[in-house]
């Protein structure tokens, strides 16, 4: 699917009087997504067009639409003039109930969370991780060295985010890019749980080139994962949901060392 980068030009200007010079840099797409499952409008995102339709299944999952064991989604994928189409079917969806619901956020939409139904809806509980595991800070150093190879959109331009699928020894199974961190880690869910991973028997941990807010650890709970690592740190909100749900959280991932939230 294109649409990854494409190529732009700018004048470079040197603080140390060198000449201005022209160059050619590619940038990471950015355009609007329209997300539709069972008919129904659910979201327009901006992102990056990769991916579609492993962006849909780990989008739905991330809502709580489907299970992260759910059958394979029927995904069709179109570009149109404005941006692209995403049109996904549920398994065993209720379009009634999922009108509804895209009914209500419509009218909370106006600033983002507005509403006592909306902070109560924020503040649910998460499902608690069924099979806590701490990767070692070995594996942790590891899948951050190899991270780089598996960004050629991150690499290219330097504005896209990843998010990596690790087993607990710290090979990189799926990684996906977006412009967006919350993109890249629906796609690399949808992607992982679309192979049909055995999560169960085989924990696996998620690494991400972003900070850690409460949405990426709500994310790593609902898609089945085991732990979470972050390059950079977290918010107040995200530390409170880990450790409400028993994940657990390394942050401030570097080359050299991480924390570890206890």
């Amino acid at each position: 699917m294109p649409g990854g980068t494409a190529p732009a030009r700018f004048t470079e200007h040197f603080a140390d009087g060198r000449p201005a010079q022209r160059v050619d840099r590619p940038l990471p797409g950015e355009v609007p997504v329209a997300l539709e499952f069972d008919g129904v409008t659910w979201a327009v995102m901006m992102a990056t067009p990769e991916d579609l339709s492993d962006y849909a299944r780990g989008f739905a999952i991330g809502e709580g639409l489907i299970p992260p064991g759910a059958p394979a989604l029927t995904v069709d994928v179109a570009q149109i003039e404005d941006g692209w189409i995403v049109r996904a079917r549920l398994p065993g969806s209720d379009a009634a109930a999922m009108a509804e619901r895209v009914r209500r956020r419509i009218g909370d939409s106006s600033c983002g969370l507005c509403g006592m139904d909306t902070l109560a809806e924020v503040a649910r509980p998460l499902p608690l991780v069924a099979m806590p595991i701490r990767p070692e800070p070995s594996s942790i150093f590891r899948a951050g060295a190899l991270l780089r190879a598996h960004q050629p959109i991150g690499r290219a331009t330097g504005a896209a985010h990843a998010a990596a699928i690790c087993t607990m020894e710290g090979a990189i199974e799926c990684v996906r890019e977006d412009v967006g961190r919350h993109n890249a880690f629906d796609k690399a869910i949808g992607a992982w749980t679309a192979a049909g991973m055995e999560r169960g028997a085989t924990p696996r941990f998620a690494m991400l080139s972003a900070r850690c807010s409460f949405e990426l650890v709500e994310k790593a709970v609902r898609g089945g994962l085991n732990a979470l690592v972050t390059i950079s740190a977290p918010t107040s909100m995200a530390v409170d949901r880990a450790r409400d749900a028993g994940l657990p959280l390394f942050v401030l991932a570097r080359g050299d060392s991480v924390l570890e939230l206890t």
